[in-house]
């Protein structure tokens, strides 16, 4: 079963060189184990997720820029995430905020191409059926 996210839940990013933790803020009004509970519209770039070191898509135009002008050679640069769709599919059966609760097998998709997923839920008890 999967378990609810919360506050400094650990997430990677495909194209990121390092974990980054969970922001959650208590607008949801929702502990879970002590911090706040997510639900899916905890995505917002710089507030909720914070950035993975440095970034190597391709398709990120900074990464661009930097390997275009390294001659062809990637050259990764900060990761700045950039995330305009909420987590999917979260849990639909469990409502934090009138929103599906945010679950440790959902993923957000960054518009540069990574993927983003939980190592670390933050919890370890509260399960979602």
């Amino acid at each position: 079963m999967p378990n609810q996210v919360s506050m400094g839940a650990l997430m990677t990013c495909t194209f990121g060189a390092a974990p980054s933790a969970l922001v959650v803020l208590p607008k949801n009004k929702v502990l879970c184990e002590g911090p706040p509970a997510a639900n899916i519209m905890d995505h917002v770039p710089l507030m909720n997720i914070m950035p993975f070191a440095v970034c190597s898509s391709p398709a990120n135009p900074v990464v661009a820029a930097a390997t275009a002008a390294a001659l062809g050679v990637l050259t990764p640069m900060p990761c700045i995430p950039a995330t305009s769709a909420p987590w999917v599919p979260g849990a639909p059966t469990v409502l934090i905020a009138n929103m599906p609760a945010l679950d440790n097998i959902s993923k957000c998709m960054c518009n540069w191409g990574g993927v983003i997923a939980f190592s670390s839920a933050g919890t370890v008890k509260t399960m979602i059926p």
